[in-house]
């Protein structure tokens, strides 16, 4: 859990929208029907999404407060699961299964069509027995400060954090910039000015002159 302890580098957001009314029991049941859940069928190539514990990777249960909800703190982490089968093995196992459906048949050519049939059983029997890849990327939301952090500087997390974010709870992620907090516009265009490179106003990271960088 390393959202509580050590040095972080973190993406940090402004939670924009009004709290829902007895928001314990209503993001406590949000977080649950937002849970990640293993497909029914079993899994394909599609990616699988959903919160679970910071405790555990394998616990999407919200319904113990003491576990994700810290005085007016969320913890929580954001699972995807991806299933991605070994690209030059599985090309090869395709042709040779084409090879042998033309030696069956005594042809030359396996045609378009039976090719893409051979190709999707080979798929659905591999992802069968294949272990999807797990990205577990936590973070923590003070629900009465309307801040929120995540433990990642990735773009395509944060734009999937935000994402799931709005969907469970209805409140919009606001990338947070340290110079949001500077009134004079001013000592705003000053530091801009100052810095090594083009600075983005609003992102998860800022770099500053000199050479630092705040997160």
């Amino acid at each position: 859990m390393g959202i509580v302890s050590g040095n972080l580098t973190v993406a940090r957001f402004r939670v924009a929208g009004e709290l829902a009314e007895g928001w314990r029991e209503v993001y406590r049941d949000r977080l649950n029907e937002f849970a990640f859940h293993d497909p029914p069928q079993g899994q394909g190539k599609e990616e699988v999404e959903g919160w679970v514990q910071v405790h555990n990777l394998l616990d999407a249960d919200f319904g113990d407060f003491n576990r994700w909800l810290y005085n007016d703190v969320l913890l929580v982490a954001l699972r995807v699961d991806k299933k991605r089968l070994p690209a030059r093995l599985f090309r090869a196992t395709l042709e040779k299964r084409r090879q042998e459906w033309c030696a069956e048949r005594d042809v030359e050519r396996c045609p378009n069509a039976v090719t893409r049939e051979i190709k999707e059983e080979l798929e659905r029997e591999w992802l069968k027995r294949t272990l999807p890849s797990v990205a577990v990327t936590e973070a923590a939301w003070s629900i009465n400060g309307g801040w929120a952090v995540l433990h990642s500087l990735s773009e395509g997390m944060a734009e999937r954090f935000r994402k799931r974010f709005f969907r469970t709870f209805g409140l919009k992620l606001l990338p947070w910039s340290p110079l949001d907090w500077l009134e004079d516009r001013t000592q705003v265009d000053a530091l801009l000015s100052k810095a090594p490179m083009p600075v983005q106003l609003g992102g998860p990271e800022v770099r500053l002159a000199g050479g630092g960088s705040v997160a």
